[in-house]
């Protein structure tokens, strides 16, 4: 957005930034000092590019979408893997360009397998169609005598 005009309205709870008419974000307001937002979706594609400084990063913690994928990067730690942190940037990376919630989902299944959730299993694993059972639907029957009562009788005009 280098070179753009933005327009930031800020309210009580949250900050709006507007490129014309266009709303093209909103994050929280935080107020006090030392407060940060960081949204991986604006850093990952950097990030990618030099995995090793994901560990020294300062708001590292904010690179956490959800409890999931803090579950997988600690499982990868533990497990011993060489590069734990260049396989969770890589998958980090994988949910910002695809689906996150594909890629929760298939941390998921190999957390709960006892396997480690490198790369290469969650991106082959991503691509995996997961069956889902849809429940059928009847379509309801629907009875509307009971509101001809409620109309009057047309009555004849002389």
């Amino acid at each position: 957005m280098i070179g753009t005009s933005l327009l930031v309205r800020l309210h009580s709870e949250v900050l709006e930034g507007y490129v014309g008419a266009i709303r093209v974000f909103e994050v929280p307001r935080l107020i006090g000092k030392h407060h940060h937002c960081i949204d991986y979706h604006h850093i990952i594609w950097s990030l990618v590019r030099k995995p090793g400084a994901f560990a020294a990063y300062r708001y590292r913690d904010e690179l956490f979408p959800t409890t999931t994928f803090r579950l997988a990067y600690d499982r990868l730690r533990a497990d011993g893997a060489k590069r734990a942190d260049r396989d969770y940037v890589r998958i980090l990376h994988l949910a910002a360009s695809t689906s996150e919630t594909d890629v929760e989902t298939a941390l998921q299944i190999v957390l709960e397998a006892g396997n480690t959730p490198t790369f290469l299993t969650i991106r082959d694993l991503d691509h995996v169609p997961i069956a889902c059972q849809i429940p059928a639907i009847q379509a309801p029957v629907l009875d509307l005598s009971s509101y001809d009562q409620l109309i009057p009788s047309r009555m004849t005009h002389v």
